[in-house]
């Protein structure tokens, strides 16, 4: 099987990768082929943006999405992570571990969690082939970087790598500019958060030729405690332009170190000890330096962190053949190598096989580390053609993953470093993910438009050693086996049709299908009482949509009804790793509807906002989870952890000659973080409001200069952007355990930003 694919992988990846010119591609069809173009530089003018198309929707798509374009993205990049931007499209909410936006941060699409939203930049995939999440400190301060950003709802187009099941993120790098300019930035705010950045273009060169870099240094002390964040990039690239071709170099990543806050914190310990407490690298002594409220003697373990270096690397060609044909292809490669240190006490020595121990009441504490180095490699291309009344688009990508992971340990106490040597745990894994596709929009009619995609996605996943986890049963480190195979076929089928010129509708049907995680096969012993294995997951998409446009007034609504076999629902619990434990539901469905709207009330003032209502629901809940208090019971139809009923925010844009002034709101509804709907066990609802004021400049010396300040948690809230839980019987008494991330009262982050 595996033969008879990359065989036809490799004929379809000779094809190319398709590009546009500019934002988003917008080729309707009842234009002339010259007036959509794909890749024309021009050679006199700024160089506009290139981005990949092929995994992009366009405006005759059925497809529910949001464009964010590069002037919306620049106001967001003086020291937040992508995520905090993406929180500003419909349906999408970020989550942040230190409490101030930066550093652990992630995102959740109509309740769906990182690990089913599909992450690229240039067509590239971002998330991590194991666990099939994006974690975005590994690419520091990728957002200003970054072009535009087209965020999909529900099934979307074709994409590359892990599968969109419930929405996708593609994002483009900016092109160099056509003539000589730089950019340094400075960025300074409460708890030391601050940023240093750069960057340099070198114009157009001889008329072909251009060469972008910027580098950056982000830092912050967090406002949790010992949530420190410390985060370097770079990124480089190199253009050459011609009439017809376009090929360009491109490298881009960092080093990260985050100290280690995932563990939460429980409402007792924030009335006991405050809201930044945690109990990372904490350890009790005697004569600790720190007191805590109820008078234990503690101390902190200073290097309590995650280490991770990211190297992506691209080499894109581009070419058009004619004025109907364009080919292109994307080689690309990443390196990544990274670890934590832990310090961890009274541990069973047992545990630790490298250390020869055979009693089980030995305890001492240690300092462990855990290690990763993995290499991503592949390519994608495609090819497309363009005629008057027909779009046709047909490519595929292919990748390998292989990823070893080991545990050391640098201290024991009482054991000397030669007695600690070696391995305790040791794995390793091998993964291909490879997907043909095509697809094509056909003008059936005048404003109407026909929209068919069909991929075929092939996955295969090795992992085998043994891992982290001990077990007592056999006496023995967990062993890993997994030999794993999919073949997806996923279909997307929709009708757009465009009236009276300011009108659209759109309805669409598509089918996904997506692997397991690493964790879903590895961590089941936490919570399964059995030896089952986690079967993939189905989704059925229904999505019908509709748009009013006028010169200054914008209203969307979109129905969504989401149906699943199979779906891999979060438990509430996580591992050491903070990745969600999950396990299969027979039958669940997401519905909701999503409406936006934007007012141009004149033209120093624009208001706008989004609102998601939705129904996220698992049909006769049946709770199989090992020492659950409800365990084998129906418990009937229950609310999908992480799902908020409501999800809205809105916006009032000031702007007058050189200043302007964006007050954003953001309300979010109840969580429950396991599927029983226990109120011990949720997130309570918040609204938090943010203001970004900003005047620019200009000057005789440069271009321009922005000086600016941004409020956030305007109104002082202390609330919580995520957290977990979990429920257990112990001697007949039900315990319930959840744990909180509690974000940052009122700060500021000031910066001043200079073009030259």
């Amino acid at each position: 099987m595996k033969r008879t694919f990359f065989t036809l992988a490799i004929a379809a990846l000779s094809l190319g990768n398709i590009w546009a010119q500019d934002g988003v591609p917008n080729p309707n069809l009842n234009h002339s082929p010259q007036s959509y173009q794909t890749d024309t530089i021009s050679m006199e003018g700024r160089l506009q943006q290139i981005h990949v198309i092929a995994t992009r929707a366009t405006k005759s798509t059925p497809v529910a999405h949001t464009n964010l374009s590069q002037e919306q993205i620049k106001r967001n990049t003086y020291g937040l992570d992508i995520p905090s931007l993406l929180a500003l499209t419909p349906s999408m909410i970020a989550t942040n571990e230190t409490g101030i936006g930066i550093g652990g941060t992630s995102i959740r699409l109509r309740g769906t969690d990182a690990t089913r939203l599909n992450v690229t930049v240039n067509g590239m995939s971002l998330n991590n082939p194991d666990s099939h999440s994006t974690y975005w400190y590994d690419t520091p301060d990728l957002i200003s970087a970054v072009g535009d950003i087209q965020v999909q709802r529900g099934a979307g187009t074709s994409t590359n790598g892990t599968g969109a099941f419930g929405g996708a993120v593609s994002m483009t790098t900016a092109a160099p500019t056509s003539e000589f300019e730089g950019e340094a930035s400075l960025s300074y705010g409460s708890y030391n958060t601050n940023k240093q950045a750069i960057r340099i273009s070198s114009g157009l060169m001889k008329e072909h030729w251009a060469i972008d870099a910027r580098m950056t240094h982000i830092g912050s002390d967090g406002y949790i405690d010992r949530g420190a964040t410390d985060l370097k990039s770079y990124m480089f690239q190199g253009a050459y332009y011609s009439d017809r071709t376009t090929l360009k170099l491109l490298s881009f990543g960092g080093k990260a170190k985050t100290n280690l806050t995932y563990t939460g914190v429980t409402k007792e310990e924030m009335e006991l000890y405050g809201r930044r407490y945690h109990t990372e690298g904490q350890y009790e002594t005697s004569n600790g330096p720190h007191t805590l409220a109820d008078g234990t003697h503690v101390d902190y373990y200073d290097d309590q962190t995650d280490n991770y270096l990211q190297i992506n690397n691209q080499l894109i060609l581009n070419h058009r053949l004619t004025d109907k044909w364009n080919l292109s292809a994307t080689g690309f490669y990443t390196y990544g190598y990274g670890y934590y240190k832990q310090y961890k006490d009274a541990r069973t020595l047992l545990e630790y096989t490298n250390l020869g121990i055979t009693d089980s009441d030995i305890e001492a504490d240690m300092i462990r580390r855990k290690i990763m180095r993995n290499h991503t490699g592949g390519v994608n291309a495609s090819a497309a053609y363009t005629s008057e009344r027909l779009q046709l688009i047909a490519g595929g990508s292919w990748s390998y993953y292989t990823c070893p992971h080991w545990g050391e340990l640098d201290w024991v106490d009482g054991m000397q470093s030669n007695a600690i040597a070696g391995r305790w745990y040791d794995n390793d894994v091998n993964k291909h993910d490879a997907n043909l596709f095509v697809k094509t929009l056909w003008q059936a009619a005048r404003g109407l438009t026909l929209f068919a995609d069909l991929q075929y996605r092939f996955v295969s996943y090795e992992a085998w050693g043994v891992n982290d986890n001990y077990d007592w049963n056999t006496m023995q480190m967990q062993p890993i086996n997994v030999d794993k195979e999919y073949n997806f076929f996923n279909p997307h089928v929709g009708v757009n049709y465009t009236f009276a010129d300011r009108h659209n509708l759109f309805a669409s049907f598509a089918i996904a299908q997506k692997e397991p995680t690493r964790s879903d096969f590895t961590d089941r012993y936490m919570f399964a009482d059995d030896q089952t294995e986690p079967k993939h997951e189905q989704l059925f998409d229904y999505e019908v949509g509709y748009q009013y446009t006028a010169p200054k007034f914008m209203f969307g609504a979109n129905l969504y009804y989401m149906r699943y076999r199979d779906q891999l629902i979060p438990t509430g619990m996580v591992n050491d790793s903070s990745d969600a434990l999950n396990v299969n539901v027979p039958k669940s469905y997401r519905a909701g509807v999503e409406l936006s709207a934007s007012w141009s009330v004149a033209r120093w003032l624009t208001l706008g906002g989004n609102a998601t209502l939705s129904r996220n629901k698992i049909i006769d809940y049946i709770d199989m989870l090992a020492d659950s208090p409800t365990y084998g019971v129906n418990l009937g139809d229950m609310t999908i952890a992480y799902s908020p009923e409501l999800m809205a925010s809105g916006f009032a844009e000031f702007h007058i000659k050189g200043f302007e002034a964006i007050l954003r709101t953001q309300y979010v509804g109840k969580q429950y973080f396991t599927n029983n709907e226990i109120d011990a066990l949720s997130l309570e609802d918040y609204a938090v409001t943010n203001l970004d004021l900003g005047y620019t400049l200009n000057s005789r010396r440069a271009k321009s200069v922005r000086l600016g300040v941004c409020i956030y948690n305007l109104f002082n809230k202390e609330y919580c952007s995520n957290g977990y839980g979990y429920s257990y019987m112990w001697d007949g008494v039900r315990y319930d355990e959840a744990y909180y991330f509690p974000q940052a009262p009122l700060h500021i982050l000031a910066n001043v930003s200079v073009k030259f």
